[in-house]
């Protein structure tokens, strides 16, 4: 194996996309079904080279019931934490477990799947 890419099923790309913007994702492509206006498909990256794809759910997406959580590494949590916050998105208190000494903090994405960020 050489990567895994997650794809998460979302109740709207167009937020998803907007969403991991502000997490530094680029959209590298998207998928618009024909009579549609808006893309179902999408494949993100991030200029440090994590990879996300999200597709339009079929059944709305219940946060409650989203099993998975995404680690982010990043070089700076005070940094990405701040910048975060400053966009308006709820940002969780900076922890340090045993396996990040370093520090992590918690964040939901529009459809809750639960991202944990952490400092490498």
């Amino acid at each position: 194996m050489r990567s895994l890419v997650p794809l998460a099923h979302v109740g709207s790309v167009p937020d998803s996309i907007a969403f991991y913007e502000k997490l530094g994702f680029e959209v590298r492509n998207t998928f618009v079904p024909e009579g549609r206006a808006d893309p179902t498909w999408a494949w993100l990256e991030s200029e440090g080279g994590a990879k996300l794809m999200v597709a339009l759910a079929d059944e709305p997406v219940i946060a409650a019931q989203q099993a998975v959580l995404f680690y982010l590494y990043c070089d700076s949590v005070p940094s990405i934490r701040a910048r975060l916050e400053e966009s308006g998105v709820p940002v969780g208190p900076v922890q340090y477990p045993f396996y990040a000494p370093r520090g992590e903090f918690r964040v939901h994405d529009p459809d809750g799947y639960v991202l944990m960020i952490m400092q490498t």
